[in-house]
């Protein structure tokens, strides 16, 4: 089941990757559009912009912080929630663990679940960040014709002599 997701997944990232190399139109993308869309559906702003390879890997990064999450959350309030009991005197939850190690265990485990929040909010905002980007970058022209043009240069009115350099990009 799991592997036919994946399968359908990967087909249409080829199909919509297709459509991206046929449709190379040199239209203006605008960035402030692209951040919208990107802020309020994370991968929409890399849809706008055509750069479809990046979705999967948003998406991949959101539900791995999100797991995350959703682990540490779940483990600091069971040992939490086994040391409040255990200091009402109720010793048989956690009896393999002194107060001190479910006091530890609890920190450790609120700290994996801030960090992981922190990891989630920062791959939200690079996900904006790149589809405003992809979008100022969107119209620039990748030329391969780089030259410099060094000639000599004489100015009548002032009968000096120089060097003109001209850089072409």
């Amino acid at each position: 089941m799991k592997l036919n997701i994946i399968k359908f997944f990967l087909v249409i990232l080829l199909v919509l990757n297709y459509f991206s190399a046929e449709s190379q139109e040199k239209a203006n993308k605008d960035p402030r559009k692209a951040a919208l869309y990107s802020s309020i559906l994370p991968g929409a702003g890399q849809f706008y912009t055509k750069k479809y390879w990046k979705i999967p890997i948003i998406y991949a990064g959101i539900a791995t912080s999100l797991y995350y999450v959703i682990e540490s959350n779940t483990k600091f309030k069971n040992y939490r929630d086994g040391y409040l009991d255990r200091i009402s005197g109720n010793n048989h939850v956690f009896s393999e663990y002194s107060n001190a190690q479910l006091v530890t265990l609890t920190n450790y485990h609120k700290r994996n679940r801030e960090v992981s929040t922190l990891c989630l909010l920062g791959i939200y905002l690079i996900n904006i960040i790149d589809a405003s980007v992809n979008a100022h970058l969107f119209s620039y022209d990748i030329n391969e014709d780089l030259s410099l043009i060094v000639q000599p240069l004489y100015i009548h009115e002032t009968e000096s002599a120089g060097i003109l350099l001209s850089l072409n990009l």
